[in-house]
């Protein structure tokens, strides 16, 4: 079985920050994954549950709120626990996103109030949820984010 593209990332030398992870093609439409990785891979905790579903919620909601709404697919968390997907049409680079990543953090950042879609009746599991922590983690990320590390480390290790 090929090991998926994910895989080879040389994990262990991965940084906070804004990549890549993979460009996929239909016909003439494309569909750029990004990795915002918030945490360094098996070198910091990973993030906490009930604030990652919040980072979802008002990621998701900013994004699709956003002037961009129309190329956003879907923005959520990784099964690692170390960042988030989003995925937009379009054949995209990392500084074709960063402004649109940096105002959904800013968003998450000043939010006040209810978390949107956290109600038994909008979601699965409404009531983890942790805006504090979402903040944290957020601000964390947002000042790696200003390091604009764009490219994944090299992989010729583990290939």
């Amino acid at each position: 079985m090929e090991r998926i593209e994910s895989f080879r990332i040389d994990h262990e030398r991965l940084e906070a920050g804004l990549y890549v992870s993979r460009t996929d093609r239909m016909g003439e439409t494309f569909v750029t994954t990004f990795d915002l990785r918030f945490t360094r891979p098996n070198r910091e905790p990973v993030l906490d549950m009930p604030a990652v579903h919040t980072v979802e919620h008002l990621g998701a909601t900013f994004l699709r709120n956003s002037e961009r709404k129309g190329e956003v697919l879907y923005f959520g968390p990784m099964g690692c626990r170390t960042g988030f997907y989003l995925l937009m049409f379009g054949k995209l680079s990392p500084e074709d996103v960063f402004p649109l990543v940096v105002k959904m953090c800013e968003f998450i950042l000043s939010f006040e109030g209810p978390i949107p879609g956290a109600t038994p009746a909008e979601c699965g599991n409404y009531s983890e949820q942790n805006l504090n922590m979402a903040k944290y983690y957020v601000s964390r990320y947002l000042e790696q984010l200003k390091k604009k590390r764009f490219t994944y480390p090299d992989n010729s290790e583990i290939a």
